[in-house]
């Protein structure tokens, strides 16, 4: 074990951790490249919130097993020739401080990433010890995140998804050209190849699981809570049209659970060709938005970027509501008749909203009274609806519509 101290260590890799989104943090503030005062978690030392396959909201241990990296990608703090403290942990020593964590109830499990030590095989190696440890040593059950790495052996990806609830393998940038120009020792192909060999284990894991025989031992679970990525936003010239391309191309092409957008946050001694300020968080936001479109609302990307201008998503209203305010001809709709996927294109009602009203609407009509106690958003969604004791006359065509909903320009200058 090294002679610097385990502390001081966790100081500079949980601080380095911080620039992966794809822990699903939760309840944090603004993050900023140049601030010297974080450590990679806003609410403790290195630790994050994400989500579990069950809907629990968890607590991780969320590290670096090394901010050293052979690599030189220009967006990244951690690249090669980048000017910044470095450390490395042993796997016995994050091994210990998760366990100790964990004893002490701060945490639920453990995010492990790393910079590329020596060679990406070398690399996975050592973040698949650690959950080899964790798992078989102390047979520890907690929630484990292992970040993959692109290019390394399809066998120790296969062994990390036996250890791991959940894979992750960064696509960095949303466009091949944004990698060829930021990040050219990592290629796309090779990011997708290791994508794909999680895809395989988890398809012959659901194979094993159906084809076992009464009797028969329970086949090894592979990566339950399935696989993300992460896109830097703002780095690169790429549209959000672009993004949300490269966002739905990956869904379809490898079953990603979550695609996690992740605003540019500027770095010192960054290359010219990088902007100097991040872009609007509300950027972010928006993204975030139209990714829930696409998932869950029954939305094409074509559909979103209606609305858009430019390849760019608006930033003074949500992507929905710019969708209706393009598709006026579509409403108003029948609260009581309209089926469910054309209530999850009205503007302000979300997915349990519209689950909540079809079933309350097989007791009997629903009126405007009733929709107030089953959704909270009723005033947005008067332009839109049609019941017994509401109808929107000539509002649904109304000049000043978008006005209605879209923030005051000082208020949207703030949230920029």
């Amino acid at each position: 074990m090294s002679a610097r101290p385990i502390l001081e260590k966790l100081a500079v890799l949980a601080d380095a951790a911080k620039y992966d989104a794809s822990c699903a943090s939760s309840g944090t503030v603004k993050r900023d490249s140049m601030d010297s005062k974080g450590i990679g978690s806003t609410e403790g030392m290195g630790i994050c919130h994400s989500y579990a396959p069950d809907g629990r909201c968890i607590s991780l241990l969320k590290i670096l097993l090394t901010n050293f990296c052979i690599y030189d990608c220009r967006f990244c703090i951690n690249r090669a020739s980048s000017n910044v403290e470095r450390a490395r942990f042993s796997p016995q020593e994050v091994v210990r401080l998760t366990l100790d964590f964990y004893k002490r109830n701060y945490i639920e499990g453990l995010f492990l990433s790393s910079g590329i030590i020596r060679s990406e095989d070398y690399t996975m190696e050592q973040l698949v010890e650690v959950a080899r440890i964790l798992r078989e040593e102390h047979r520890f059950q907690g929630y484990i995140h292992l970040k993959t790495i692109a290019g390394a052996d399809p066998g120790l990806v296969a062994l990390a998804g036996l250890y791991a609830d959940r894979l992750s393998t960064n696509v960095e940038l949303p466009t091949e050209a944004g990698l060829s120009s930021f990040a050219p020792e990592k290629k796309p192909e090779t990011i997708r190849k290791t994508m794909a060999s999680v895809r395989v284990g988890e398809s012959d894991a659901i194979e094993a699981a159906k084809s076992r025989l009464i009797g028969k031992a329970k086949p090894p679970r592979f990566a339950p809570a399935g696989q993300s990525t992460q896109m830097i936003v703002g780095a690169d010239a790429a549209l959000d049209d672009d993004i949300l391309k490269t966002a739905t191309n990956l869904y379809s092409g490898y079953r990603l659970r979550r695609v996690y957008y992740s605003a540019y946050s500027p770095i010192p001694d960054a290359s010219l060709d990088l902007p100097p300020k991040r872009p609007p968080l509300m950027r972010e936001h928006r993204l975030y938005q139209a990714d829930w479109l696409l998932r869950f609302y029954g939305f094409e990307r074509a559909e979103i970027m209606e609305g858009a201008r430019g390849g760019m998503l608006d930033l003074a209203i949500d992507p929905k509501l710019a969708w209706a305010l393009q598709r006026r001809e579509a409403f108003p709709v029948d609260i009581n008749r309209a089926p469910r996927e054309l209530l999850l294109r009205v503007p302000g009602l979300g997915t349990r909203a519209v689950d909540r009203i079809v079933s309350a609407r097989r007791l009997g009509r629903l009126t405007l009274g009733d929709l107030a106690k089953l959704t909270a958003s009723v005033k947005k969604l008067l332009p839109f609806i049609v019941t017994p004791d509401w109808r929107p006359g000539g509002l649904t065509d109304s000049a000043d519509l978008r006005a209605r909903f879209a923030p005051p320009a000082e208020q949207l200058t703030l949230a920029l």
